[in-house]
């Protein structure tokens, strides 16, 4: 089978470095001074075995660091234990998103008694209380040192002060509300009787509270979810699974989940300060990952997200297709939901652009659970009915329409992570930072957007690939990482 143009991107990266000075084309703005972190994953292959899954790669950590008109570049593999007893077997140890380990039958017994769960954090970075962690989708994000990159162990959250927060399975794009000063993320509880709960974390004192618990007979699988000034959203889409299946079937995770598009997408609507739920209603059937924003106009609750018509996109994310020239499934398209708050109206649906987009971002600090214009994003081309993986950066302007793109032959472009300018007066006034790589030449290099005009800066080259990966974000230097608080879901 002949391999896609773009398959080094899913090639493992082995090579850990420190470059002080990166090469760099253009001039970068004097006032950009802080580090850009992302995770992704790295390896593909553990002795003989290989993982499925885009998602299942393990992780490795990525920083640029900004200072006086320079880069420096370092990467270092997340030393969870998925990585540490991989390394040490010589094979795959625990369960990923689509991929299980190959256990002997005492090994097989051992963890249908005890299961480990993945601390694979390979895909988002944030800030969760006093710690920067990278997040993966079970509850054990892992902490580790921005400066140098060295993993300091899991976050536990049995250590906070609080109520206890009970579940395998949890979100890697938590919020944060700067008004409050207070996360807010969910843990999924599975049982007979499976549980929602929406929970908060006080930044300053770590203090956890769960302000709601939503039963469930068939959890859904959610990535992300949304927050608006006085209420959270959570979206349940139609790919369900029965938690006796997920424990006793012996399939990867995400293989017990089963597509339901009769259920429709249930919103459920929690207030911030109560805890009560206001709102329960449907829309019609579609599948995301990733919430965009949303807000509130009176008594209607706006939901932006990045949809897909059904689950489709997970299965053309394994990496025998993206590895192959196989055509891949085309980027979401933005969607608008609206929901009446005290009203019985059912959900309104309205396609905000023909654009293709995904890895959305927005000016979060200033813009989020508020009205905006502006989202960011990775988008690819379409033609002929096929499509390429994520080959250009776009920028939609929600008030005209507008759609600004970025593309270069042969570049293979990642999440747009945006950085306010200092006093920026406009939602977009600021830079956008994004991880490229250059399949012509076998190398990434990080490129500099003027988010404004969507022309390019600058681009420091980086001495090997870097494979794609999903979610990071940007420390400034000037405040250090008490500013650093969820600038992404």
């Amino acid at each position: 089978m002949n391999q896609s143009p773009y398959h080094l991107g899913f090639t493992t990266l082995d090579r850990e470095t420190r470059v002080e000075d990166l090469p760099i084309q253009g001039i970068l703005p004097s006032w950009l001074s802080g580090i850009l972190m992302r995770t992704a994953p790295a390896r593909f292959e553990v002795g003989n075995q290989s993982y499925n899954h885009w998602f299942d790669g393990l992780a490795m950590l990525h920083s640029f660091t900004f200072a006086d008109g320079r880069v420096s570049y370092a990467n270092r593999f997340l030393q969870s234990q998925s990585y540490l007893e991989a390394m040490k077997k010589g094979r795959i140890s625990r369960g990923e998103f689509a991929t299980n380990p190959s256990r002997t039958l005492f090994e097989r017994v051992a963890a249908f008694f005890a299961p480990k769960l993945t601390d694979n954090c390979n895909v988002s970075i944030n800030k969760l209380a006093d710690k920067i962690v990278a997040f993966t989708e079970t509850r054990l994000p892992v902490q580790f040192d921005p400066m140098t990159l060295e993993t300091l162990g899991i976050y536990d959250y049995d250590d906070g002060p609080g109520d206890r927060l009970p579940g395998p399975i949890s979100i890697a794009h938590p919020h944060f509300d700067f008004q409050r000063g207070c996360h807010y993320s969910y843990m999924l509880d599975f049982g007979q009787q499976s549980t929602y709960r929406i929970f908060s974390i006080e930044a300053k004192t770590r203090q956890q509270k769960v302000l709601t618990k939503i039963p469930v007979e068939r959890p859904a699988y959610m990535h992300s979810f949304a927050m608006t000034e006085h209420y959270l959203v959570l979206t349940e889409f139609p790919l369900v699974v029965n938690p006796l299946r997920l424990r006793f079937s012996g399939k990867p995770f995400i293989r017990n989940y089963q597509w339901k598009p009769e259920r429709g997408v249930r919103f459920h609507v929690v207030d911030k300060e109560t805890g009560r739920v206001v709102k329960e209603t449907r829309g019609d059937t579609c599948f995301a990952f990733h919430h965009v924003n949303a807000f509130e106009e009176d008594d209607t609750i706006v939901v932006d997200i990045v949809t897909y018509p059904d689950p489709t996109i997970i299965d053309h994310l394994y990496l025998r297709h993206l590895q192959s020239d196989e055509p891949v499934i085309a980027t979401g398209k933005l969607t608008r939901f609206r929901i009446n708050s005290r009203g019985r109206g059912e959900v309104s649906e309205q396609l905000l652009s023909e654009a293709r987009l995904e890895l959305p971002r927005i000016n979060y600090r200033h813009r989020t659970g508020q009205p905006y214009r502006f989202v960011f994003g990775a988008g690819n081309a379409v033609s002929g009915g096929k499509a390429d993986f994520m080959d250009n950066l776009v920028k939609i302007d929600l008030h005209v329409g507008a759609v600004r793109t970025w593309c270069e032959a042969g570049c293979y472009p990642g999440e747009p992570v945006f950085v306010a300018a200092p006093d920026a007066r406009e939602e977009d006034d600021g830079l956008i930072l994004s991880v490229v790589l250059n399949v012509q030449v076998g190398r990434s290099f990080l490129l500099v957007l003027d988010a404004s005009n969507w022309e390019e800066l600058t681009r420091a080259e980086v001495p090997h690939h870097i494979p794609f990966g999903f979610h990071g974000n940007f420390l400034p230097a000037a405040s250090g990482a008490e500013s650093f608080l969820g600038l992404h879901r």
